[in-house]
């Protein structure tokens, strides 16, 4: 079905002529399994061993060396006298370099194929769908999905194909969809129409695609595409339909074969070499036979000519790539293919994506402030710094460039009290891979990494393992205060929320209490009081507030961009038992008389050894480009981080160098303008794969070499 985003619900099912609490029935689910096939991207057709060896014959230099080894062993076989033996090796050698080649291309080609076969690891094995022959939800195999189906998602799930969503059944649903869109956080998603037509994957809040993963929530939908038609497998398609540039060293022999082939070059060395010796056919060297002169001098000249061909070449060349891959291994740059050794050292341009290429892909809190005091209209507030930019728990914290210890600070422990509690995910540590990993969603993961790095409550860490480590200092905290219950995030008050009781009396936790956690505008439009120094709080005044949202919206449209996240606390919550949980509509007046906190602000960290590798390529003088389907603040915010824009560059009024371009805007120029942007834009957000593509095909029409 095309366009399902922009499709109602009811559109939707009855496009299918399905109803959402039954399914398909037997007679649909045949009708629609012959229409469409099973739900799978199809194996690569691959070619067989004897077609790949074929292959590696098609190439002109290789034809022209099996040419020189024939004519070199048929002029062996009638070698006369001692050097008889001796005279095969030449040939012999030539087949082995070629022999050597061969199975090198091979090799080559069926890492290629692997390449595309690995998109596979993205289906999952099962699905969970809605059927007329059962009464219940069946979990039935991925392929066996057809378009049409009912199918129920839930967290942890992987999405088995494209769906519409129909019905949300738990107060919101957040996906993550990384490895499609390259998002740094999970997407929150709904069920109304998204009416633009020709919007981009990033902007259909309302699909789930296959390969996806349900970072939180319970939802229903219906299948509007599988197999090959869901927008995995149109990257597989466009994957497997891209035929690969020759490399310029590959055009270059190309080229110095063409020159050996040309008709007549070969020919002219023999006939010249015959005709200058046809005075000594006749020789009494040859027995005074003319004929057999001729014939010894015949095998000179074409000895000649075959000597003229650099049989040693592809040997010399696949040694010296074979060295480069060698040396880059050491490196920890793996080469699959021998020829983009050579490659990287011509390229003009890289285009590089973000999301854990240039970044970690891991949140990261790097800032953070509480408030030390107010004074009539003006707040005075602690600004905090904090290391370390993956899931790893270490880093330090810093106030004005100083080490701090967060414990000297009321407000950093309540703030790290509402990070550990409100809070459904967790830091877990690897042992099989020997790294820290998030469990859950990736902003609530990096609120538990700070909590670790701020250790409020001053926990002695020494001796511990990694794994003990990873819950270390959250540990502490939940076990003073203990969650009862939680009111899940909405879309319309665009908060989170816990209600805890105390285990044991101490500085930040009196009785129950509610921790709010959320986006900065809505919680403090809620706030009625404002935390001062930790433990006092002081009515919040409308300039106040403002004065709270300036450095918000400073720390969102800055430099960094970041994410930010403001922390309250309901110091007197209405009794646990008069909450309904059933209302989400009532969560809103449940977080209400709030007292403001403290605010963080956080991001996917550039990876620390980018920004001196970007610095060598421009040195270099390669130009790099960030292509990516993130926002395009985020994505501009890293480049200004690891030097793909400079400030200079950001000077340069009219340069398109600064502004970046989304692929809306990308496919709204002329073509003329689309050539000139590749030429000087740095980035690219909010893009599709088909916008890669054609970013490529502008930079090489350009005569960029350009890798990817």
């Amino acid at each position: 079905m095309d366009n399902a985003h922009t499709k109602t619900v009811e559109e939707v099912l009855g496009f299918f002529g399905v109803n959402e609490s039954t399914g398909l029935s037997c007679e649909q689910l045949r009708k629609n399994r012959d229409k469409w096939g099973p739900n799978e991207l199809p194996a690569e057709e691959g070619k067989s061993l004897w077609e790949l060896v074929l292959e590696q014959f098609e190439d002109l230099l290789v034809r022209i060396l099996l040419l020189a080894a024939c004519i070199s062993f048929t002029l062996a076989w009638f070698e006369e006298g001692e050097g008889t033996i001796t005279a095969f090796v030449e040939p012999f050698v030539i087949l082995l370099i070629l022999i050597a080649n061969a199975i090198v291309g091979v090799w080559q080609e069926r890492n290629a194929e692997n390449a595309i076969e690995a998109l596979k690891e993205y289906e999952p094995e099962m699905g969970k769908v809605y059927r007329q022959d059962k009464k219940s939800v069946q979990r039935v195999k991925a392929r066996d999905i057809v378009p049409g189906d009912i199918v129920e998602v839930a967290v942890g799930d992987k999405v088995p194909a494209d769906i519409r969503l129909t019905s949300i059944r738990s107060t919101t649903l957040r996906v993550d969809q990384s490895i499609l869109t390259g998002e740094s956080v999970s997407v929150l998603k709904h069920t109304d129409p998204v009416p633009d037509p020709r919007a981009v994957n990033q902007d259909k809040k309302n699909m789930l695609f296959s390969g996806t993963n349900i970072a939180a929530g319970r939802a229903i939908g219906v299948v509007v595409a599988t197999g090959v038609q869901t927008e995995i497998g149109k990257i597989r398609d466009e994957m497997a339909s891209t035929d690969p540039e020759r490399t310029p060293l590959q055009q270059k022999l190309d080229q110095f074969g063409e020159q050996l082939s040309k008709a007549g070059t070969s020919p002219l060395i023999c006939v010249a070499v015959w005709a200058i010796n046809v005075g000594h056919f006749n020789d009494p060297v040859h027995g005074g036979s003319w004929l057999r002169g001729a014939v010894y001098y015949f095998k000179i000249a074409v000895a000649l000519a075959v000597a003229a061909i650099p049989e040693g070449l592809p040997a010399v060349i696949t040694t010296c790539l074979a060295l480069g891959t060698r040396r880059m291994a050491r490196k920890n740059a793996i080469v699959r293919s021998l020829p983009s050794v050579e490659t990287l050292g011509c390229t003009s341009v890289i285009c590089s994506d973000k999301t854990g290429t240039l970044t970690t892909n891991q949140m990261s809190v790097c800032r953070m402030f509480v408030v030390d005091n107010v004074s009539g209209d003006h707040c005075t507030m602690n600004e905090f710094t904090v290391t370390g930019s993956t899931y790893a728990p270490e880093g330090e914290v810093y106030k004005d460039g100083s080490l701090v210890k967060s414990s000297q600070y009321e407000g950093l422990v309540e703030l790290a009290s509402i990070c550990a509690l409100c809070n459904d995910s967790s830091l877990d540590y690897n042992e099989g891979k020997g790294v820290y990993e998030k469990v859950g969603e990736a902003t609530e993961t990096a609120l538990c990494c700070l909590v670790e790095k701020m250790n409020a409550f001053d926990t002695d860490l020494r001796g511990l393992s990694p794994v003990e480590r990873a819950t270390a200092c959250c540990s502490v905290i939940k076990q003073l205060m203990r969650k009862e219950l939680t009111l899940e995030f909405s879309r319309d008050r665009k908060s989170m929320s816990v209600f805890c009781s105390s285990n044991k009396l101490t500085r930040s936790s009196t009785g129950a209490k509610m921790f709010i956690k959320g986006a900065p505008e809505s919680v403090l439009e809620r706030c009625n009081y404002i935390r001062v120094s930790g433990s006092a709080r002081v009515p919040l005044t409308p300039s106040v507030r403002e004065q709270l949202l300036t450095t918000v919206r400073e720390w969102g449209s800055g430099r960094d961009t970041l994410r930010c996240l403001a922390m309250a606390t309901r110091d007197m919550p209405p009794d646990i038992h008069s909450l309904n949980l059933e209302n989400s509509a009532a969560f809103a007046n449940y977080e209400s008389d709030l007292t403001f906190v403290g605010c963080v602000g956080m991001l996917d960290p550039p990876r620390k050894e980018v920004l001196g590798a970007v610095r060598m390529c421009r040195q270099a003088g390669i130009r790099v480009i960030m292509i990516t389907g993130d926002n395009k603040g985020t994505a501009l915010s890293i480049c200004r981080r690891v030097g793909i824009i400079t400030e200079q560059e950001e000077q340069q009024e009219g340069a398109g160098v600064s502004g970046g371009l989304t692929g809306r805007e990308f496919d709204e120029l002329p073509p003329h303008l689309q050539r000139q942007a590749c030429r000087t834009v740095r980035c690219f957000a909010r893009v599709e794969p088909a916008h890669k593509s054609r970013i490529v095909e502008y930079l090489q029409s350009l005569s960029d070499i350009t890798a990817m």
